[in-house]
């Protein structure tokens, strides 16, 4: 086992900002939803969509770092051991059984993790996306006068808004579990925080070996 640095500066800053950004998303959300009080319901709504906003501004950001970096390829689906990690966190886990997947530098996601994510930011986050701007733009003040879009009804739009949110909610939950996971409870969590994971030095080698390559043949 070797420490690597694996998840860069902006990448941490993002996971992060992320994560407190969607806990305030479902805090305010869920009172303006009146599942419970805590900012009062005019309070809430103007948190919700200040957040919701700093979120769409961290979302375009990301998405740049992502290509301009090329941290993008990692969420490219594959289909090799991919069986093997469904089978693992369903039954291996509990018996102390191999990992079947190694992370490396190329490779920060598992097979069944970029399917998840991949899931995640082009249907999940989009569909939370555009339904909330369609909600927060329903009806709005124009010239003096409220204008609405058109469209009949609400209720859709609301659905699929809290369906998503319950979605995001379950995924955080797993999330949190597999957080735990690692080689001992707390390493994934502080690779997260600090940058440097262990990983397999074997696997450590080939990545830096394929990066000489590709600098090479640059």
């Amino acid at each position: 086992m070797k420490k690597v640095y694996i998840y860069k500066g902006y990448e941490r800053f993002w996971h992060w900002s992320q994560a407190i950004l969607i806990f305030l998303l479902a805090i305010t959300g869920f009172e303006i939803h009146d599942s419970f009080s805590l900012f009062g319901f005019e309070l809430a709504v103007q948190i919700h969509n200040m957040v919701a906003v700093i979120f769409l501004i961290l979302i375009a950001f990301t998405i740049f770092w992502h290509f301009t970096t090329g941290e993008w390829k990692q969420y490219i689906p594959t289909s090799k051991n991919l069986k093997a990690q469904l089978a693992y966190y369903i039954t291996g886990i509990f018996k102390n059984a191999p990992h079947p997947t190694r992370k490396t530098i190329l490779s920060k996601l598992n097979p069944l993790q970029r399917l998840v994510y991949l899931g995640l930011k082009v249907l999940f986050i989009p569909v939370m996306i555009v339904s909330g701007l369609l909600y927060m733009f329903y009806r709005y003040p124009q010239s003096g006068k409220i204008e609405s879009l058109s469209i009949s009804s609400i209720q859709p739009i609301a659905v699929f808004h809290t369906l998503g949110a319950f979605i995001l909610l379950a995924f955080i939950v797993v999330h949190l579990y597999l957080i735990t996971t690692g080689h001992t409870i707390t390493s994934n969590l502080k690779a997260m925080i600090s940058g440097w994971e262990e990983l397999d030095d074997e696997n450590n080698n080939d990545d830096k070996s394929n990066d000489k390559k590709n600098d090479k043949e640059a």
